[in-house]
């Protein structure tokens, strides 16, 4: 009898299947798509010669054989993820510089990259925040490896990924949102959350006050937070302490933007940058269409134990 092999990535996409209780968030967290982790579990099925999922349940549960496999699955991963973090060698080749706005490292980026850490911990990521523009420019340039920005007028290039919801905050406690002329927090000259909110600001004939300019993120949020403006952000930035207004303060209405993903020119590419583009390509692509579809065999999934990630 030929000798039995179990493939790690087969492993790894049963263990995040059974873990977060959908073919769909595996393939977001592992950076691949839902038919490719669907064909990985298969894979395991026809080396087993067993199924690893009843079937004939509506939501999907465990086999006996699939019991067996997630216990030697955990700690066949578990080792394996301890020998690669210690032995393989960490090459100049093997460090992406990784290039986004501070709004996207702090509120899109932390989930992303924790799961792409826990697949290949041999990659190191350096991150270098600034503004779309500049990182563009650094792409371009080779400074920069691969940069996830806003689309904004006169970019050429880059792959959409995703949508981002524009929306008002406003602090907790604050009334900043009822002042007229209404101070707002803005991003400096160039940034198209600036131009949009100055846009529809002006369409509704709003009168409004500049109270705050800041590169980052934090110096907007501040004056939020101290009731000294609103401003505009993505939707995935309203986090405790902060609001959207109500539709009684008449704020108008904001379009959402483009995420845009840039890679540097082959010929400075290495293996590891490849890996890095190619699984936030697929993790912000899936993401972005939201919603939790039903996995294989059309059955929905009942988490059990989720990842912390």
């Amino acid at each position: 009898m030929p000798p039995t092999y179990l493939d790690i990535r087969s492993l790894r996409a049963f263990l995040l299947t059974v873990d977060t209780g959908s073919v769909t968030e595996a393939s977001r967290r592992m950076g691949r798509t839902q038919s490719a982790i669907t064909q990985q579990i298969q894979k395991l099925e026809e080396i087993l010669d067993a199924k690893l999922f009843d079937d004939t349940r509506r939501t999907l549960e465990l086999t006996e054989t699939g019991t067996i496999l997630l216990s030697h699955a955990r700690q066949i991963l578990r080792q394996h993820d301890a020998c690669v973090a210690q032995l393989v060698t960490r090459k100049a080749d093997e460090t992406v510089v990784l290039g986004v706005p501070d709004l996207y490292a702090a509120f899109i980026l932390p989930p992303v990259l924790s799961a792409f850490r826990r697949i290949h911990p041999e990659i190191r990521i350096e991150l270098y925040c600034a503004l779309s523009r500049p990182l563009v420019a650094r792409v371009r340039e080779g400074s920069v490896d691969i940069a996830l920005v806003t689309r904004m007028d006169g970019f050429t290039g880059g792959q959409v990924v995703g949508h981002e919801q524009l929306v008002w905050l406003t602090g907790a406690t604050s009334s900043a949102h009822l002042e007229r002329p209404l101070p707002v927090a803005l991003l400096p000259p160039g940034n198209v959350y600036r131009d949009y909110a100055i846009d529809a600001l002006d369409r509704a004939g709003l009168d409004w006050r500049i109270s705050c300019v800041s590169d980052s993120v934090s110096g907007l949020q501040t004056a939020v937070l101290s009731g000294l403006a609103t401003t505009v952000l993505i939707e995935s930035a309203l986090v405790p302490g902060l609001r959207c207004p109500p539709p009684s303060a008449g704020l108008p209405p904001l379009p959402s933007v483009d995420l845009l993903l840039y890679r540097a020119a082959s010929e400075r590419r290495s293996s590891a940058v490849d890996e890095l583009y190619e699984y936030l390509l697929n993790y912000l692509t899936l993401s972005s269409r939201g919603g939790r579809p039903a996995d294989r065999h059309g059955l929905s999934v009942v988490p059990s134990t989720e990842v912390s990630l």
